[in-house]
């Protein structure tokens, strides 16, 4: 039996944690299933996929703000509140992509350029 990996997402550049109970999806069929069934997104609530420069949205419930972060873990951009059933841009440079609930950019104040710290447990 594999052990879950949980996730916990800083930006440090605005002092916020942004994610506190996430998830990781780093296989093939943890980036294929994403969020599909999940019907709603808690604050503290994300999913962190790696490696992914691209999402969609196709089979979600609920919209979402999605992050994308280089592998030096600065923000390259965001699509806030990206409705289900959609082809989120590609995002060149992008290693890794965080989808959130809606409105945490906003409340965040994340923005491009902003520096991240990732972490991820075993448990």
């Amino acid at each position: 039996m594999s052990k879950k990996r949980t996730l916990r997402v800083v930006n440090n550049t605005r002092q916020v944690t942004l994610i506190e109970h996430g998830r990781v999806a780093d296989t093939f069929w943890t980036r294929l299933k994403g969020l599909m069934g999940v019907r709603r997104l808690a604050l503290g609530d994300g999913l962190l996929i790696t490696p992914a420069n691209q999402i969609h949205t196709h089979f979600m419930a609920t919209p979402v703000d999605v992050l994308y972060i280089d592998a030096n873990h600065r923000l390259i951009d965001v699509d806030e509140e990206l409705s289900p059933w959609r082809i989120g841009r590609m995002r060149r440079g992008a290693r890794y992509v965080i989808e959130a609930p809606c409105g945490l950019v906003a409340f965040s104040g994340s923005a491009a350029g902003d520096r991240f710290t990732i972490s991820t447990n075993v448990g």
